[in-house]
């Protein structure tokens, strides 16, 4: 079952991550949209730029930057954790631990965590980067663990949720539910909204657990498997929901985003839609690049389609960022694409890294940062012309 999985995550990926399992050969012969020449609005200027490590490969690309208050860290897919002074980028502390990487970084609860695929999860002091523990979950961690004071929450590759002590490592509970036969090689990142743990797994279920015992709160089916083959019936939700207030977005591929309560689960609104991204949202609209590098907005009160620019097909985007009033993507080709949030046209681009970029950015709201494959994380900020 796992071989399969990865199979149909590496024929997701090759080429470009957004194409569909099932295309025709002529599909696969489209090259990535042509940049055409724009009049930019805005400039992203780069505030300060660094070397982080080696980077990863982006067929397998799965370690996030992750940042606090003071300090953002990033890890590569040998080992090295890294973290930083988010004003400057100057280095607080550099380790490297005696094996590859794959899920991560979570911070939180004065913790940075990281996992690799031999199911070893390692909690380092957010402080110093000393190691304070490793636990074992004997499966692949390819998701970012979310933390508290009170638990540490990481979603294995096996469909089971494990909340950790944050002192010890020690399981303190497991959440199980079922795994389809086909999966996309990847897994829900849980978020911690006040004594809840949310997060969405392979089957299209979102699910809220009381973050203390592991209880039920509620559940909620998003996306429903349809089709006749199992290729046809993948409803992943990857990537980590989105908290706003009391309401939770999210998406899945082959299904629906989705806007549900927070404290009862109950669905607000849902769209039909697929990504394998999570989502962004600012300016009371909600961002998805979906499964053909289309970005949408919708209108986050009601899941309304304002506007889609369908002028990246092909280009391997990654999630979309909201910083400072303008929406952003990255691609394959390490372009970063700046959008208008009023009707999707562009408005800026530049150009991160030759090497492309996989993983979400990150944006506190005034500036983002970006992690390209070879490694090099810059912090942009958006300036006005």
């Amino acid at each position: 079952m796992k071989k399969l999985a990865l199979l149909c995550c590496v024929l997701l990926l090759s080429g470009c991550s957004s194409l569909k399992f099932w295309q025709s050969d002529e599909d696969k012969a489209l090259q990535p949209a042509k940049l055409e020449k724009i009049t930019a609005e805005v400039k992203l200027r780069k505030v300060w730029s660094r070397n982080t490590g080696s980077g990863q490969d982006p067929l397998y690309a799965s370690l996030e930057p992750a940042f606090d208050d003071t300090m953002i860290v990033t890890a590569d897919g040998k080992g090295r954790v890294m973290a930083m002074d988010r004003s400057s980028g100057r280095v607080l502390w550099n380790r490297k631990l005696d094996r590859p990487l794959s899920g991560g970084v979570g911070l939180g609860g004065g913790l940075v965590l990281v996992g690799d695929l031999r199911g070893n999860l390692f909690a380092l002091e957010a402080a110093s980067g000393d190691t304070r523990w490793r636990a074992r979950l004997n499966t692949e961690l390819l998701s970012v663990p979310a933390a508290s004071k009170q638990v540490v929450v990481i979603q294995a590759l096996d469909a089971r949720l494990v909340g950790l002590s944050p002192l010890t490592g020690e399981i303190l509970w497991q959440y199980t539910t079922d795994a389809p036969a086909l999966t996309l090689r990847g897994t829900g990142n849980p978020i911690i909204a006040g004594t809840s743990v949310i997060t969405g797994f392979a089957n299209g279920k979102v699910v809220s657990l009381n973050a203390a015992t592991g209880a039920t709160l509620w559940e909620n089916r998003v996306a429903l498997p349809t089709g006749r083959t199992e290729l046809e019936r993948i409803v992943d939700i990857d990537g980590a929901p989105l908290l706003v207030g009391d309401v939770v977005f999210v998406t899945s591929y082959q299904g629906r985003a989705a806007a549900i309560t927070r404290g009862t689960g109950t669905a607000l609104w849902y769209q039909d839609m697929s990504s394998h991204h999570g989502p962004a949202h600012g300016d009371g609209q909600v961002y998805v690049s979906n499964d053909r590098d289309a970005v949408v907005a919708l209108r986050a009160n009601s899941g309304q389609v304002l506007w889609s620019n369908e002028q990246l097909s092909y280009r391997g985007l990654t999630a979309p960022a909201f910083v400072d009033g303008v929406v952003v993507v990255g691609d394959s080709e390490g372009y970063l694409h700046v959008l208008s949030p009023v009707d999707g046209r562009f408005i800026g681009r530049d150009r991160a890294d030759r090497k492309g970029l996989s993983v979400p950015m990150a944006s506190d709201g005034d500036t983002l940062y970006v992690l390209t494959n070879r490694g090099r994380l810059t912090a942009y900020q958006v300036e006005r012309r």
